[in-house]
């Protein structure tokens, strides 16, 4: 046990493949998120997509509005509306109304944007990215406490914004950042006080630069007098786990295949080591994936702990690797099982056994004991009125 809790949930961003009904797929998206929530999982973060055809979510705030009529408290964020290609004002403003929509349920997790196919639509230079991220963020910060921004770049003008609607959570809603290699998300979530989401944080490069990120957010909020707290860090990861490593590695047959030849056509450099080999057996020799039963999910998770130290939140990657119905199962088992080990809510219990068990003779002789008195004393009343009786009949 760490003195920080370890809340669960998922990041979707989502990965549905292109031979698949997309209308169905993202009503069955939406179904992920009421199963989760029923199991008791905290967070789901909403990815924003607009290339590429296998990330179907265009805007993660309407499958906010749509999820959160049909949940009851699993928060839900952004995961993440990639600034430079909104206007500010206008990112602040869906971000308020869903926070009263929610009565404060929404999270704001805000980013760069991570296709480069989607920035060239919009004739963004990918190197001013992470500027225009960075410029955007502030405004929306300053929006949301209330300030009139007067501000023009070369690619938004705002003259007297200001928002008619003030935020229903106080002073605003959650804010993180998407992180991945470089130390723009800690330098931004340092700067401002926010969240930070490791977006990939099982994948080689970004794994190893876990700490180092966050000792990068760490040391700029001392600059700005403040301390981060690593309940707002969260780290995304793959995984799949079924009651037996055998019915895991069955599982995933279905969909991985897919989702890495997804990968290869965006990103060819990501699963260059797969070559000639299975592709489930390398991702988790690697450690890039779960591909197990819980207490493999336990073991990354503290593998992940022992590199990052101490974090708030573990966000099982959402695919499609396995079938419906075992990937509910998935999640499910994760709930049961892997949940309770990292919250200690069975230390009790367990404490409880081993006294019975230690004391398991004395018990019985006890219980013995009090049987025998039990016959003893049933024994001598029969008697007793069986004498009684013999008397009256004389």
């Amino acid at each position: 046990m760490t003195a920080t809790t370890l809340r669960s949930g998922i990041f979707l961003a989502p990965f549905h493949p292109v031979a698949e009904d997309p209308t169905l797929a993202i009503r069955r998206d939406i179904e992920l998120v009421e199963w989760l929530d029923k199991l008791g999982y905290e967070e789901a973060w909403i990815g924003e997509h607009h290339s590429a055809g296998y990330e179907i979510i265009a805007s993660p705030e309407l499958f906010i509005a749509a999820a959160a009529e049909r949940t009851r408290r699993i928060r839900l964020g952004t995961g993440v509306v990639s600034l430079p290609y909104h206007n500010p004002l206008m990112v602040a403003q869906r971000i308020v109304q869903l926070d009263h929509m929610t009565m404060g349920r929404v999270m704001f997790g805000a980013g760069p944007g991570l296709l480069t196919s989607d920035a060239m639509m919009l004739g963004i230079d990918p190197s001013t990215q992470r500027e225009r991220m960075m410029q955007a963020l502030d405004v929306i910060l300053r929006l949301f406490r209330g300030e009139t921004v007067t501000e023009e770049t070369e690619w938004y003008t705002l003259k007297d914004a200001r928002l008619h609607l003030l935020p229903y959570s106080k002073p605003y809603p959650e804010v993180a950042v998407a992180s991945m290699v470089t130390p723009s998300g800690g330098r931004a979530a340092g700067k401002y006080g926010l969240g930070m989401l490791c977006v990939a944080a099982t994948v080689e490069g970004a794994f190893d630069v876990l700490a180092t990120n966050w000792q990068v957010a760490q040391e700029i909020a001392a600059e700005h007098g403040r301390i981060m707290d690593p309940s707002v860090l969260r780290l995304v990861g793959p995984m799949h786990i079924a009651e037996t490593r055998e019915q895991a590695f069955a599982n995933v047959r279905h969909g991985l295949q897919k989702y890495l030849d997804y990968y290869q056509a965006i990103n060819p450099a990501r699963f260059t080591d797969l070559e000639g080999r299975d592709p489930a057996e390398v991702l988790v020799e690697t450690g890039r994936a779960v591909i197990g039963t819980p207490d493999d999910a336990i073991a990354q998770i503290a593998r992940l702990r022992a590199k990052q130290g101490e974090f708030g939140c573990f966000l099982q990657l959402a695919h499609n690797w396995a079938d419906w119905d075992a990937t509910r199962k998935s999640y499910e088992l994760y709930a049961r099982y892997v949940v309770p080990h990292f919250r200690g809510v069975n230390a009790h219990r367990k404490a409880s056994l081993d006294w019975s068990f230690e004391h398991r003779a004395e018990f019985t002789n006890l219980r013995d004991a009090a049987s025998k008195k039990m016959f003893d004393q049933h024994n001598a009343e029969r008697a007793a009125k069986a004498r009684a009786t013999g008397r009256a009949a004389e």
